[in-house]
């Protein structure tokens, strides 16, 4: 979009509410310690989600794809007083570096920390969204929508992160990158679903927004 955006990042940034403590802290040890740093939600995109989580006052929140525990605390600060979300990673010893930072937050009571497969726990979890924010495994992206379709309030919202993932949706995709084409089928199927209005912004790696508006 820009000629220099790393430098336009940098501005974006720097014109951007800082990180509290703590998540400076998650964002500076998960650089530090885990591999696949893309993953986290960082600066920026964490403070967009905590002003949609603020906006919608949610008193449930699903998160699908934990990983350090970032952009469960940003949405975090929206819930109602009385609010919960809960939050699903499949891989156990992510879960531990999330869970030991969450509770360093005023937010512990209402995050509740899953390890499984999305599409076995979300069904146990017996119930009702109103933001559901998915940022798990690219190839289940799809299926994750499927599964939890049916689980969101009727105005309620879903997030998808990294739909554009690194450009590869507008290119040709290699018959053996399933997570390239876990992102255009997903991208495909909210653009073609009548029950949904959505928008796909172009931040960071690609953000779609899909608000239900029927069953």
């Amino acid at each position: 979009m820009f000629d220099n955006d790393k430098k336009i990042e940098q501005y974006i940034a720097a014109h951007t509410s800082a990180e509290d403590e703590l998540l400076h802290e998650i964002y500076r040890k998960t650089n530090l310690s885990v591999i696949q740093t893309r993953m986290i939600s960082g600066h920026v995109q964490g403070k967009i989600l905590e002003f949609f989580s603020k906006m919608i006052k949610p008193k449930t929140i699903l998160e699908i794809g934990t990983f350090t525990g970032y952009s469960a605390l940003c949405m975090a600060k929206g819930l109602l007083p009385d609010g919960e979300l809960h939050s699903i990673d499949i891989n156990d010893e992510i879960l531990e570096t999330a869970k030991h930072m969450i509770a360093k937050s005023p937010y512990a009571n209402k995050i509740y920390l899953h390890a499984g497969d999305a599409k076995d726990v979300i069904p146990a979890l017996n119930k009702k969204f109103d933001i559901v924010f998915i940022d798990g495994d690219k190839r289940n992206y799809a299926d994750n929508y499927n599964t939890v379709f049916g689980m969101v309030n009727i105005g309620g919202f879903i997030f998808a992160d990294n739909v554009l993932w690194n450009g590869k949706v507008v290119e040709t995709v290699k018959h053996n990158d399933r997570q390239t084409a876990g992102i255009v089928e997903f991208n495909d199927l909210v653009q073609n679903d009548s029950r949904v209005e959505n928008v796909l912004l172009n931040l960071r790696d690609g953000m779609m927004i899909v608000r239900k508006l029927k069953n």
